[in-house]
């Protein structure tokens, strides 16, 4: 007869077993406080933080188009930054530039090319005179190429000449016609933005002379 006990006392422990399964969800109740968001290991909850990482990724977006000159201007503002860590990772870069920023042909560039490769560097660090003396060095050496005529009118755009920088321009078109589109992609032509001579010359469909 005392067999018939034993369900009673299963049903007890089922109770007790039901009991402790209950008081488990309880424990998850003391949730941490979440870690702050990172970027490679560093914490961006100071507003300043997040806007030395937007100059940063700015930075870097230069530096791959290889545009040196404006990616070490945003570069050096990222070293003032309250993050050491995207300081020092500011500070590889722009050493990089810098580097890259020097004229490989500086020293008796003697070809049409290299006058040009050196006029083109020249221009990435905003030395104007010097890209001028080599372009013409460049273009007289090769009248013929339309690549030094289009870097011509580029320098012509960044130094405010915008008749000579039409000139340049439309040889260039002439020479080759592929050039017309790249100019309307051109952030450097954008000095030209509003002159009409310059839509009329890159989009000549609109006025049916092309």
């Amino acid at each position: 007869m005392a067999k018939a006990h034993k369900p009673s006392r299963g049903s007890s422990g089922g109770s007790k077993s039901s009991s402790r399964n209950a008081s488990k969800p309880l424990k998850k109740k003391s949730l941490g406080t979440p870690p702050p968001p990172q970027r490679g290991g560093v914490e961006l909850v100071d507003p300043r933080v997040q806007a030395q990482l937007k100059l940063y990724d700015e930075a870097l977006a230069l530096f791959h188009q290889q545009k040196f000159a404006r990616a070490k201007q945003e570069l050096e503002k990222v070293l003032e930054g309250p993050s050491k860590e995207f300081a020092d990772r500011a500070r590889m870069h722009l050493k990089i530039a810098e580097q890259r920023m020097k004229p490989t042909s500086e020293q008796n560039p003697r070809s049409a090319e290299e006058h040009y490769q050196r006029g083109v560097a020249m221009m990435n660090i905003g030395r104007w005179d010097d890209a001028r003396e080599s372009l013409i060095k460049a273009r007289k050496a090769a009248p013929k190429a339309d690549h030094i005529h289009y870097a011509f009118a580029a320098l012509d755009c960044l130094t405010g000449e915008a008749d000579s920088a039409m000139a340049n321009l439309k040889v260039a078109i002439e020479l080759r016609a592929e050039n017309r589109y790249h100019a309307r992609n051109d952030e450097d032509f954008a000095f030209l933005q509003e002159d009409p001579r310059f839509t009329e010359l890159l989009y000549p469909e609109k006025d049916g002379s092309a």
